[in-house]
């Protein structure tokens, strides 16, 4: 059962998922001639033509910014348009919803499995910011990886921002990793088999994890940093190439950033931004996927290139077609899909 069965979508949300979905079935011949004046960025990189027109479409729409609006409202913005571009699966062996506890209280949490049986299993941190998201928002996008990775997932709605600022998330991730260490054997994996993976700023909790654990008996299998959120601190080139009319703008960052930190200090804290770390030997293998035309392509290339230099067995994955969250949209971008298969390849191969 999908989150939009689930949870419901209104008629006009109905309406466009069916729009979206139809454009997802029309031949590769008609997207191109649609797309034909796609954008190619300063590598020379062209964005996927779908995706374009899609872009193209979604700039038009009035009120459609997240950020001027209320934070909850803004919260309900992000939940209704996962939904309309979520994936369609078969139903689940396991959908099992857990709580998972902290000093600072209950953390609401999914366990998915696709079928009987298991690799191992995968703790995913949602994007959205540190501010939006939830486990509704990403549900297509752990089910597509629970699925093809043949893992489970642990899906967690760690605290958010402005109400909880950091470090809250990540002394939720945190909590998150020792409840599936803990767990792990009742639900017939090995601890030894858990990979860390997260996107956007859900990369960057993933990243941060990485860091406060190591030295300890168990640590993850592989971080799987998707578009990761690496360095506050500054804005890298990207963030003007694509400051505007890709999905994710500068303005978002700036609106997340300010929500996200209570003191802007901390952006010089690495458990912010582990960019800045000085010692990232010894972390785990790493998988980082950046997207070619998104404003936060720079620093995710330059943490890979970071850990690379320290000897972290690093896979970069430049998504030169896609733009930020393409994880979202597999069930209307094949080059999204096929993105997302890689990502989901890594992770079975970390299992073994």
């Amino acid at each position: 059962m999908s989150a939009a069965t689930r949870h419901g979508l209104s008629a006009a949300l109905k309406a466009e998922r069916s729009v979206v979905r139809g454009f997802a079935r029309l031949p590769d011949s008609v997207v191109a001639r649609l797309g034909r004046h796609a954008p190619v960025n300063r590598d020379g990189e062209t964005l996927s033509p779908e995706i374009a027109v899609a872009l193209r479409v979604m700039n038009r729409i009035p009120g459609g910014d997240f950020t001027q609006h209320p934070v909850e409202q803004a919260r309900r913005m992000l939940t209704d348009e996962a939904l309309v571009f979520a994936d369609v699966f078969p139903d689940f062996a396991v959908e099992e919803d857990l709580v998972i506890p902290s000093a600072a209280g209950p953390i609401p949490a999914t366990r998915y499995r696709a079928t009987t049986e298991s690799k191992g299993l995968v703790l995913y941190f949602h994007g959205g910011g540190w501010v939006l998201g939830s486990r509704v928002s990403t549900d297509s996008a752990v089910r597509f990886l629970a699925l093809e990775a043949g893992v489970d997932v642990l899906s967690v709605d760690y605290r958010l921002a402005p109400e909880h600022p950091f470090p809250a998330a990540t002394e939720d991730a945190l909590a998150a990793w020792d409840f599936a260490v803990e767990h792990a054997p009742g639900w017939g994996l090995d601890p030894r088999r858990i990979v860390v993976a997260g996107d956007s700023a859900g990369g960057n909790l993933s990243a941060v994890l990485a860091h406060d654990l190591r030295g300890r008996d168990v640590v993850p299998a592989l971080q799987v940093l998707l578009f990761p959120v690496t360095d506050l601190s500054t804005k890298h080139p990207s963030y003007a190439e694509f400051s505007e009319g890709f999905f994710l703008t500068e303005g978002h960052m700036d609106w997340y950033r300010e929500r996200y930190l209570a003191d802007p200090a901390d952006a010089l804290v690495p458990r912010a931004s582990p960019l800045l770390a000085e010692d990232l030997t010894g972390l785990p293998p790493a998988y980082v996927a950046v997207a070619g035309f998104d404003p936060l392509r720079d620093e995710g290339i330059a943490y890979a290139r970071r850990l690379e230099e320290a000897g972290v067995p690093t896979t970069l994955a430049r998504e030169g077609a896609l733009i930020h969250a393409f994880i979202n949209i597999t069930g209307v971008s094949r080059p999204a899909r096929e993105a997302t298969l890689r990502i989901a390849s890594a992770i079975t191969a970390a299992m073994a």
